[in-house]
Formats: structure tokens, C-alpha cells, sequence
């Protein structure tokens, strides 16, 4: 399977990308779990398909992948790759920017229901990424979002899968709807952006943090004191790819062969043996996710 879809080759300053695949990073000593990824979009020169980004992988320690369709064709993609492909579990959802387009030509129940039916699949481990955007979606579209995120976590809750959250400028009522809602067994905090407080209040309400090449940058410090005040058995580590690509690499193509670059700075923020985190990790993401 090849990506249905490209990211941008143009740049938030608007110039054009670096689209040279970084170098592959030194292997892990102890295999990880790629939490969330997006092999549905393409991006960097040339094509790379599921198979070839898995042994990338591989190669390096990331052994298996969370793939995570935001969208109805995402979401069909991702449970098509995880039947195909035995080291991927899929997530599905609408992601928070996809519920005011969808409300906005009456498309927004019927892809719910959608969405609860590949959910109950057995390669389905979580709902997700659903939540509050807060960055590209105005005003006059939060209440569909708060509407949507809801019905998602009703549908976690129903199916008894992980919640997987995205929360852009919005952790309050995220956090507000959660607790109002009552949290599924396991819940995400996918790609976590808050400080230190916002990562106690999450983690007391029973999240799992799961952090991306962000946490790597030069400019989040306020994200590494959020990491390192997270319990080792609560911490997960993704890549969001192909976006947010690991420090010094910011802005060109990320995959799932990238994410020793993220836990080795994990390692050194939380003080803990490289080793032991890795097993830490994939413990945790077998308690979240099951068992594949």
C-alpha cells in the first residue's frame, strides 16, 4: 500500500520544504511502539509504502505502529493497512476540524455512524484522534467540535476501546469535557502540548501522555518540564508522522523511524536509563493498546 495522500511541500513561511529524508538514527536497545502515525500521507522525495516504512522501522527498534485515519477515507485506509499489515493496529475518528465541515453539509451523523462501525473492528484498538481544535477552527465552529468529541467518547466508551485526544489551544475544555463525560478505560493525550500543572491535572484524571518530536525543539521548554514530571508507566511516544519531526530535523519528512531521536531526549529529560524507558513504553502501550 502506497499513501492516498501528500503533505504540503510548502512551508508555514511559505517557502518550500527541505523533502530529504533524515538520516536513520542509532538503533534503540529495547523495541518501542510508534503510538500514533499517519502512513496515509505521504511526503519527502520519492514514494514509500507501508511495507518499506515498516522496516525502516523495524530497523531501528519501532517494531510496531498505531495508524490513525482523522477522517472517513483515513479511517477506512487505516483498518484496510492493519488488516494487511500485522505490525499495525488502526484508530479511528473525525478529527475536531473535520466536524463543522461535515455539519455543514449534513454529513456529520451518518459519518459517526461510520465511525462506530470500523471501530468495533478487532484490528480497531482506539477512537481517535478526536478532540478540540482550537488553532484552525473559529468560534462559530467549537460547538460542533465539543458535539462531535462527545459522541466520540461515547463511542470509546461503548465499544470499550482507548480514547485517543487532540487538544490544540484548548486544554481547558478538554479537559472539562473528559471529566464531565467520564473517561473510557484508557485515554491519550496524543501528541501533549501542556505544561506541567495541565500534564498533573491529566495525569490525575488518568490520562496517558503521549509525546512527539516536539517535546525535542528548541523552543519547548515548558513541554520538557511537563515530561518530567510524568510517571515512567505513563508515558508514551509517537511521531505524529509526517509531521513534527524530531530536533535537528524540524520541517523535513518524519516517519516512524525517527522515534529513537524522540526517546532518547525522553531519556535524558526524565532521568531514566535509556533501556529502561523503552521498556517502560511498550509496556504501557500494550496496557493502552492490547496485545498484537
Amino acid at each position: 500500500m502506497t499513501a492516498p495522500r501528500r503533505r504540503s511541500e510548502v512551508a508555514e513561511n511559505g517557502g518550500r520544504r527541505d523533502l530529504s529524508r533524515p538520516p536513520t538514527p542509532e538503533p534503540l536497545p529495547h523495541p518501542v511502539t510508534d503510538n500514533h502515525c499517519h502512513l496515509d500521507i505521504g511526503d519527502g522525495d520519492g514514494e514509500v509504502g507501508v511495507a518499506e516504512a515498516l522496516a525502516a522501522a523495524t530497523a531501528v527498534g519501532v517494531h510496531r505502529i498505531v495508524q490513525v485515519g482523522c477522517d472517513l477515507p483515513g479511517a477506512r485506509w487505516a483498518v484496510q493497512a492493519a488488516e494487511r499489515h500485522p505490525e499495525l493496529v488502526a484508530a479511528v475518528a473525525l478529527h475536531p476540524n473535520e466536524a463543522p465541515r461535515l455539519a455543514a453539509t449534513g454529513e456529520l451523523d451518518a459519518a459517526l455512524a461510520e465511525i462506530e462501525e470500523l471501530a468495533g473492528r478487532d484490528v480497531v484498538r482506539a477512537v481517535g484522534e478526536t478532540g478540540l481544535d482550537y488553532f484552525r477552527t473559529g468560534p462559530e465552529g467549537r460547538g460542533v467540535q465539543e458535539e462531535s468529541f462527545r459522541e466520540h467518547i461515547g463511542i470509546a466508551k461503548r465499544l470499550g476501546k482507548t480514547l485517543t485526544i487532540h487538544d490544540r489551544d484548548a486544554h481547558e475544555d478538554v479537559l472539562r469535557i473528559v471529566l464531565d463525560e467520564g473517561a473510557p478505560e484508557h485515554w491519550v493525550m496524543h501528541c501533549f502540548s501542556g505544561d506541567a500543572d495541565f500534564a498533573r491535572r491529566c495525569l490525575d484524571a488518568g490520562a496517558h501522555l503521549s509525546f512527539a518530536g516536539t517535546v525535542t525543539f528548541k523552543n519547548a521548554a515548558p513541554l520538557r518540564e511537563a515530561l518530567a514530571i510524568t510517571p515512567v508507566d505513563r508515558m508514551l511516544v509517537e511521531t505524529d508522522a509526517p509531521f513534527l519531526t524530531p530536533h535537528p530535523f524540524r520541517g523535513r519528512p518524519n516517519a516512524p523511524y525517527l522515534v529513537p531521536l524522540t526517546v532518547r531526549v525522553m531519556s535524558d529529560v526524565a532521568g531514566v536509563d535509556l533501556a529502561e524507558l523503552c521498556r517502560a513504553i511498550e509496556a504501557n502501550t500494550t496496557r493502552v493498546y492490547g496485545n498484537w
